[in-house]
């Protein structure tokens, strides 16, 4: 079974199809390419390149650590558009490619809470050193760069700044069991912007809101796949903490075409918000919604949160996404509820 439906690339594909054209015979060097959101990326150049030869070289680098064997993938692409390094970004002085390359996108790092805290230091230094190789990549090769930074930098926003706009300065901790990914993502930012303010290269940020969609691991231990796989194996659905901590949730094919429309057109030297601003909604809502969405009968369950999870979590997260709009032409289509229907009908079939 395939980590995407296959419709979804077609519609990550119809949204993307007059912006693809300006990648026509352009070289991507993309780090992260077997994580959740890489496949995606390689999903659509693939898609592309066999629909109109648009001659789109993506050379994708991973080591695999948070991805695990899914990301053995890689391995199927045709060999004439892709190419495929093992790269551990968290060390230095690391051989790249000499060929020519147009941009570079550094998705690379580790997303999940519960991972992330297992592995602190390997979560800073592939957000730092991480940056600072690509960088100079980048600029070698007078490419665009794209960082993909975190809705995380935000911290626990008062209310007053809620949808949150991108010139929002954080409410973030330096010192706690979250500060190894907040902090590493904020400091990636700073190098970004260092490059382009000072070095004159044209870079750009993504801040990703809860992004979800088939593919997501049950090893990911975030809140979708944890109600997905345990509503399929008749398990009840654990809320952790109070249960009133409130997201916004953004489908893979409305985030993957906002990331997309970033690296390709976002304005350099900005940072954007790529997310659904809407329905705001608990844990225990989104429970709610799984019961009612997979129609069978589900026993949600409050707890404390596991051992493995690191406290601190913020409170609520919505974003503003009119810069996006604006500048990007960035409009996301799926609702929620469609959007766990897919990831139920996907996750049946695997």
């Amino acid at each position: 079974m395939s980590f995407y439906l296959e419709s979804d690339i077609e519609e990550i594909c119809s949204n993307l199809e007059e912006d693809f054209k300006s990648l026509e015979n352009k070289t991507i060097f993309f780090a992260g390419i077997a994580g959740f959101l890489g496949r995606y990326f390689a999903e659509s150049v693939n898609y592309f390149n066999q629909k109109y030869d648009s001659n789109i070289r993506l050379i994708g680098a991973d080591n695999f650590v948070s991805s695990g064997m899914l990301g053995e993938y890689v391995k199927k692409y045709d060999k004439n558009w892709f190419e495929f390094i093992d790269l551990d970004l968290s060390k230095t002085e690391l051989k790249l490619p000499s060929t020519k390359i147009d941009f570079v996108i550094h998705a690379a790092g580790i997303a999940s809470p519960a991972q992330y805290k297992a592995r602190p230091m390997q979560t800073f230094d592939v957000a730092i050193n991480g940056s600072k190789t690509l960088l100079d990549l980048a600029e070698k090769n007078a490419s665009r760069y794209t960082f993909f930074s975190s809705s995380e930098i935000y911290g626990d926003p008062d209310v007053n700044n809620i949808p949150i706009q991108e010139d929002y300065k954080g409410y973030v901790s330096s010192i706690g069991p979250r500060s190894c990914y907040d902090e590493s993502k904020r400091a990636g930012e700073t190098l970004s912007y260092i490059y382009n303010e000072y070095n004159n290269l044209k870079t750009n940020i993504i801040r990703p809101f809860n992004v979800y969609g088939p593919g997501m691991q049950k090893t990911d231990y975030r809140v979708m796949p944890n109600f997905t796989f345990n509503a399929l194996e008749g398990k009840s659905l654990q809320v952790y903490g109070s249960g009133v901590q409130t997201r916004t949730y953004c489908y893979i094919t409305d985030a993957i075409s906002g990331f997309w429309k970033v690296i390709i057109k976002g304005k350099p030297g900005q940072a954007y918000n790529i997310g659904n601003p809407e329905p705001e909604i608990s844990v225990n809502e989104l429970a709610l919604k799984f019961k009612k969405l997979y129609q069978k009968e589900l026993e949600i369950n409050i707890e404390d949160y596991p051992e493995n999870y690191p406290e601190d979590e913020p409170n609520r997260r919505c974003p503003s996404i009119d810069k996006a709009k604006k500048d990007l032409g960035y409009n996301p289509k799926i609702g929620i509820d469609e959007g766990i229907e897919r990831l139920l009908s996907w996750a049946e079939k695997i």
